[in-house]
């Protein structure tokens, strides 16, 4: 049996995510979790909450709230609003958590003790105004890269360039706006990721034919530009503090750096699965020594998340020594925008997922953000394109097909599935089809290419409509009940496999559309993959068995909604006023 670990990049805790940011790491995460699960695949998705560095310190404190418990609270919101949009992980961890500061602990250690980590004395950026030395991210400026005003301390979100403060042109406090920014010395611990340039770029190689390009260029990128250390350690109050036996004790009041121990949190949020189940030991199995060899390691992440999961992450384990699993495949997107410009969440541009789900439903977002995911390059999204994309394929394209197959059953063969007649050229040549298709679809799938497997999926619907177009059983029920039932009969029985191959994508839909086929036996939870040829499954449900029509399935999305949304969201057209 397969064994695949899947981890999301984990969102920051401050705050509602936007759709850029599920379409770039969670919703794929889960979708091909959800995929593996279908197959039979031993699956372990693992998600959780970056909880420290400094924007929730200093989010917590322009609240008044203590910083643990803003943390506590922002992490159950961004739980719930996962389980509303049906992102099924096996643990939804925190950084924050005892596991990740006994495993942070435990890779700093082991890199101290390995000559890994150096003291450096850094000039770091201190404001005057604010009383405090400014975190990386809360100094802007000028990049020195590429021009752009409002980069931050730590990376440039325009060209991804890591920066440091005192690379900034025209530095600033992003806390108080106050440019008498000063440069003073602090001690700090760093990481000597320059002598893993050679390690690294043979490891990168060893994956460029199972990396995305955008992946693996950005990979290059940082080691062409020459690999620099990096400081792993902050002036923070609120994080994984530096123990005593590293650096005999000269970094107190100092904690680890949110990028070296986030990433760790995909280890520690799987130990506390692990805890959480009475597991023992059992997420060691997934990480760690012999027992993971026969585990595929699957990363989904945004661009801007590439560089710290090709070299940050890596670095750290490979300078421990010891035997942790390395990423097997690292799956990247692009950005997704909205109306032709960025997705916001500090400038509150865009769609949030709390919004989002008073607009639709959970499924007709899956569906949309997947089938235009980002993967090539930047998409865009309109809320025309939003409406067409649902109109188009989900009504009148699905949803019709669904409603008019089940109605008819209902009213012509007392809701039961027919079993007169025998299928013919027709049936075969439907057959071939969708054996093609479905194995194309299972392909893409396998491989994480969403926007193609969501195009086979259309067209395995397109065919079913095709198909029914052709049998016209309303025709046919006035002269031949027998061909009739033959329409009826595989209609019924395309709806079942939709019903199968669109689980992962769509659950909710799915349930709704296999429970009136299969109105009784089924209980929920996972809708397996078709595991057998179409000319067995387009016969696969017993004749007689009840069949009930549903509601409607998909309500199609009108023009004033459409200027609703725009007014309230933002758009072309309401900027234009």
């Amino acid at each position: 049996m397969k064994r695949i670990l899947i981890t999301s990049a984990i969102p920051y805790v401050a705050g509602v995510k936007h759709l850029g940011n599920l379409v770039g790491s969670m919703l794929p995460a889960d979708i091909f979790a959800r995929y593996c699960r279908s197959r039979g695949y031993d699956t372990l998705a693992i998600c959780a909450t970056d909880e420290h560095g400094a924007p929730v310190e200093l989010a917590a404190l322009e609240e008044g709230t203590p910083v643990a418990e803003y943390a506590a609270k922002w992490h159950g919101v961004q739980k719930d609003l996962g389980d509303r949009f049906a992102l099924d992980w096996d643990n939804f961890g925190r950084s924050s958590s005892p596991q990740n500061h006994e495993l942070t602990l435990h890779f700093a250690r082991q890199l101290w003790k390995n000559g890994f980590l150096e003291i450096r004395v850094t000039k770091q950026a201190y404001s005057p105004t604010d009383k405090r030395f400014l975190p990386d991210r809360y100094v802007i400026g000028t990049c020195p890269h590429c021009g752009y005003d409002r980069a931050r301390g730590d990376q440039c979100e325009n060209c991804t360039r890591v920066l440091d403060p005192i690379d900034l042109i025209n530095p600033r406090s992003a806390v108080s706006g106050a440019a008498d920014i000063e440069i003073r010395d602090s001690t700090h611990l760093f990481l000597k990721q320059s002598q893993f340039s050679d390690r690294l770029r043979s490891w990168i190689d060893s994956h460029k034919n199972d990396w995305p390009s955008l992946v693996t260029s950005i990979a290059y990128k940082w080691l062409d530009e020459g690999l620099q250390d990096r400081g792993i350690t902050r002036d923070l109050e609120w994080g994984i503090p530096v123990p005593d036996d590293i650096a005999d004790g000269q970094l107190k009041g100092k904690v680890f750096y949110v990028w070296f121990d986030a990433p760790i949190e995909y280890i520690a949020a799987t130990k506390e699965w692990a805890d959480k189940n009475n597991k023992g030991d059992a997420w060691k199995d997934w990480w760690y020594g012999e027992a993971a060899n026969d585990v595929t390691y699957w990363e989904f992440m945004g661009k801007d998340n590439v560089p710290f999961h090709t070299v940050g992450f890596p670095v750290s384990i490979m300078a421990s020594g010891e035997p942790w699993k390395l990423v097997d495949r690292l799956k990247g997107f692009n950005w997704l925008n909205y109306d032709g410009g960025k997705f916001s969440s500090s400038g509150k541009r865009g769609i949030f997922m709390d919004a989002a789900l008073e607009v639709a439903p959970a499924d007709y977002w899956r569906y949309y953000l997947i089938a235009n995911a980002p993967e090539g390059s930047d998409s865009n999204f309109t809320w025309e394109q939003f409406a067409g994309i649902i109109n188009k394929d989900l009504a009148d394209v699905l949803g019709n097909f669904v409603n008019r197959v089940t109605k008819f059953c209902v009213a012509r063969f007392d809701g039961q599935v027919p079993g007169e007649g025998e299928y013919g050229d027709e049936e075969k040549a439907l057959i071939a089809e969708l054996d093609k298709r479905i194995a194309q679809y299972a392909n893409y799938m396998e491989n994480a290419e969403f926007r193609k497997a969501m195009g086979e999926m259309r067209a395995i619907w397109v065919a079913g409509n095709e198909y029914m177009t052709k049998a016209a059983p309303w025709t046919h029920i006035k002269t031949d009940r027998a061909r009739a039932a033959v329409g009826v009969r595989v209609g019924l029985n395309l709806i079942h496999q939709f019903a199968h191959l669109l689980w992962p994508i769509m659950p909710s839909f799915a349930k709704t559309i296999h429970e009136c086929i299969q109105p009784v036996g089924y209980r929920g939870g996972i809708i397996p993959f078709p595991s057998e040829g179409m000319a067995t499954l387009l016969d696969d449900l017993t004749h007689g068995q009840p069949i009930k029509a549903p509601e409607i399935l998909i309500a199609k999305i009108t023009d004033e909604q459409i200027a609703e949304w725009k007014s309230r969201f933002g758009g072309s057209d309401a900027a234009a006023q």
